[in-house]
């Protein structure tokens, strides 16, 4: 009786225990090259100055807002806390484009930086960010 109870229990705690019902969560992946879906696992984070920097933004769930807005923060500068705000840019969802964004941007200084993806309707909120280095 006891072996029954304990295998029961046992089972009970598999199930209620291993269920991952979690959504997936927003990434922003970086590559050297425009991004296809035979590249897109060949992520980068170190870059050389004055090239591309193409970026990928998966959003697994369809957003409320077309509008998104990402941030490209350097880190070590001494204007506020370490941190300056490089660069800026709003960007709009099309229709094939519920799910994920990609485009490039070139920068042109060295250090590291940061990218972070806002919505438009809720600048508090930050989607997902990544943090890459030019060197």
């Amino acid at each position: 009786m006891k072996k029954i109870i304990l295998l029961l229990t046992l089972l009970m705690m598999m199930f209620t225990v291993s269920a991952c019902d979690y959504p997936d969560k927003p990434a922003i992946l970086f590559n050297q090259r425009p991004i296809t879906k035979e590249n897109v696992m060949d992520m980068s984070s170190v870059f050389a100055p004055n090239t591309r920097i193409y970026y990928l933004i998966l959003m697994p769930q369809v957003q409320n807002s077309r509008f998104l807005d990402i941030q490209i923060i350097k880190k070590g500068s001494n204007e506020y806390l370490g941190y300056s705000l490089y660069m800026t840019r709003t960007i709009r969802l099309k229709d094939e484009e519920q799910k994920y964004y990609t485009d490039y941007f070139v920068l042109s200084e060295k250090g590291a930086y940061i990218m972070k993806v806002f919505s438009h309707d809720n600048p508090a909120k930050v989607y997902t960010q990544a943090e890459f280095y030019v060197k």
